[in-house]
Order: structure tokens, then sequence, then C-alpha cells
């Protein structure tokens, strides 16, 4: 198990000094890292799933949901995919010295800012194992050390995959604890959001509770990657057979992630041609329909129950979703705008026009034309992997990736320059 038995401030510190030797490796130390832990991955595969099991028969995973023991579930072919991913982090190119601007000042001095790492990155996250993996193979090869925090119902299956990129980063004589697992209840959450001077980063991968509780705490820097209420907005010159394909994407493919979608947005042009298809679509797929009465009163057989006011503003995480019917993309945007987390927002038009209007007026951190939301993803963005969707605006915005996990310092050069 590699859940450390420290203390969260002394792995914080133990972090800290690994991390100033990770940022001085080189690309090949970093790439050979990520290569030994896609070996590992593949060795331990039984190990990892037997891990995985204990942790799904605990009875601190009996009371998740559906969609949240998904997450939770790991297989042969998730394993697989974990190791895809770090050889797709392993293959982009190393970030950590780009040369970022270059020029020389009037007095003669040579001036460059390049990029550098971080240092320590800090991540709490929720039920899914992946991200384990996914934020240590960032990490590496951003030059970061990173401690992370899991669920306590994930323990055992975080510590199997901690441990594989532990042994990993030895085996090419890289400091193991460039990647710390820890654990502990709300207290512990706390001392790690207060590591100042040992933490450079925090990000909290969870819904709105996780956030809120962290605002009230937090003294380290935070990137909050925080919940994905999302929409479909059906507009009135949209391709209904491409909008039907869509909106049943965004719900369904996988319902337990912040990219799925929460809400279908119909303009009323539209709605009685559309709805009565795409619901009985959701419905068969086991989805729970609320909506607004013009919905319900469109939905023919199909049982949609009376949305309330909270429903417009939640993010499920589940096979439930929320259906309305707007009278202009106007509206539309106002609505996402009021409800929405800023994460991610669909339009299915034809129209560029409105397609324009609508990417110009939403705020979020990626907007689709004619694409299911469940895209934002940094392996999806050609980032080989991501630590997280960032809501926010400042340093970070969408998927988390390698350049995200850098800031930049200035190198500047002389001989013999004093200031008068």
């Amino acid at each position: 198990m590699a859940t450390t038995t420290r203390s969260v401030e002394e792995s914080c510190i133990a972090a800290k000094r690994a991390s100033r030797e990770l940022a001085g490796a080189s690309s090949a130390e970093k790439d050979a890292a990520l290569a030994a832990v896609v070996r590992l991955l593949g060795e331990r595969t039984g190990e990892i799933l037997e891990a995985n099991a204990a942790d799904l028969a605990d009875e601190r995973a009996v009371g998740l949901t559906e969609a949240l023991r998904d997450r939770l579930t790991l297989s042969e072919d998730r394993v697989a995919a974990m190791a895809e991913g770090v050889r797709a982090v392993a293959s982009l190119e190393d970030p950590i010295g780009e040369e970022l601007e270059r020029k020389t000042l009037s007095g003669g001095l040579d001036l460059r800012k390049l990029r550098v790492p971080l240092g320590v990155v800090a991540v709490v996250y929720e039920a899914r194992p992946n991200v384990t993996i996914d934020c240590a193979a960032l990490t590496i090869k951003s030059g970061n050390a990173i401690v992370l925090r899991g669920s306590s119902y994930a323990e055992r299956s975080n510590g199997a995959l901690a441990t594989v990129v532990r042994e990993a980063l030895v085996e090419v004589g890289l400091p193991e604890d460039a990647v710390l697992l820890v654990g502990g209840g709300r207290e512990d959450l706390v001392e790690l959001a207060t590591q100042e001077g040992n933490v450079d980063l925090l990000i909290p991968r969870g819904g709105e509770g996780l956030k809120n509780a962290l605002k009230d705490v937090a003294k380290v820097p935070v990137i909050y990657a925080a919940a994905g209420n999302c929409h479909v907005y059906v507009h009135a010159e949209a391709d209904l057979e491409m909008a039907r394909k869509i909106a049943y994407n965004a719900k369904v493919q996988r319902p337990g992630v912040c990219n799925a979608a929460e809400t279908l947005l119909v303009d009323a042009a539209v709605a009685a041609d559309f709805l009565p298809g795409v619901l009985a679509d959701l419905r068969a797929a086991g989805v729970e329909l609320v909506g607004d009465e013009r919905v319900r009163e469109l939905a023919g057989e199909v049982e949609v129950g009376p949305a309330i006011e909270a429903d417009w503003s939640t993010e499920y995480l589940d096979l439930k979703m929320t259906v309305g019917v707007v009278d202009s993309l106007e509206e539309a945007v106002d609505h996402v705008n009021h409800h929405g987390t800023t994460h991610s927002e669909a339009i299915v038009t034809s129209s560029d026009e409105a397609s324009d209007r609508f990417t110009a007026g939403v705020d979020a951190a990626v907007v689709y034309t004619n694409a299911s939301t469940r895209f934002t993803d940094g392996f999806e963005f050609g980032m080989g992997a991501e630590i997280g969707n960032s809501t926010q605006k400042l340093h970070a915005r969408g998927p988390i990736g390698l350049r995200e996990l850098t800031t930049y310092k200035y190198v500047v050069r002389g001989d013999g320059q004093v200031r008068g």
C-alpha cells in the first residue's frame, strides 16, 4: 500500500524536496520513468484489479450510486487505457525549458522568459482511480512533484496504482517522493489546503461541496476542477437527427462524469418535432426525465416529471436529465449563463450566425457546435491526459495538461551592467 504513514505536513515537505530534484531531470529520464509505469501497469494488472475488487466490496462503497460505482470500477481495458494515456503523455514535447520570449534590453542585457515547473501540486479527487495515474504522469513529465488525496472508498486501488508509479521512479533513479498518496479525513484535507511554502498549487476534482469546503480554508493557490452542469441547446435551425444523436450521447454515454450533459434545452420552433423522439430514446436508456410544462405537454407517452427550480442547477452525475423549452437563442444563452458551471456547453445548429452568437455569449471553458460535450477531456484534446478541468479563468481554463502545470521565470545575462 502506497498511502504514506507520514503526516500531511511531512508528506508535503518530502514532496517539496523531491520536486527540486525532479525539476532538474532531463526529458529522457522523465520519459524513462513513464515507460516504466507503462510496463509495470501491464505486469501488475492482476494485483490492481484485485485491489479494486476489494474496494468495490468494502462497506464504504456500498452506498455509492451506479454511476459512481462505474467511476470506481477498473477492468483490464481500463488499466490498458491508463497505460495508453501514459504513453501519450510521454510522447508529448517536454514543456520545461521552453523559451517563451527573448530580447536584448537597452543596456545590453540578454533577457529570456523560460517555462519552469510549478513545484508541488496537490490533487484531491473522488472515485476514479485512473486519476492517480493520469495526474502522476502529467506531473512527472512537467517536472512537478504531486501529493494525491483520493476517496477513502478507492484507497486500495489508488494505493496499488501509486505504488506502481513510485517503483517506476526509483527504477530510473528519480525520487520516489515525487509521487505521494495521503489519506485521512476532513482535518487532513484542511491541513493540505494550508501548506503554504510546501504546496504550490491545489487542484480539487469534485462537486460544489468540496469546492465550498476548500474556499473557506485554503491558503495555497487553488484551481477548481469543479462541477459540470453542462447543457445541449437544440437551435431552431438544427438538424434534428444530429441533435437527437448528440443529446443522447452527451447524457448516456457515461453519465457519471463532469462533461456529461445534465440539461437539454430545445427551441420552441422545433420542440414538437424533436422532443417525442429524443425523450423516448433517453427514457429507453434508463434516464429519469424532469421538465417544464411545455416539455411535459409534448412528451406524449414518455414519463417526464415536473422540474423544480433546483433541478436546473444540479449536476446529477447519474441517469437523470432536466429538459426545457426556450423561445430564442438569447433565452438559451441567458439560461446557460445563469445555471451553468462554466464547464462545457453545446449548440446544435446549421446556422453559422447562431453558432457564433452562442459561442460569443456563453461563458464556459469549452463551447461546442454540433458535437457532444463528452469531448471535453485532456486525452481527446491531444494533451495525453488531464489533471482536471478548470472552470476558472486565471492561469488555466478547460483541461489542465502539461503546460497548465508550469509557470515561468526570467533569466537575464549581462556582462557587468549596473543600474545608474
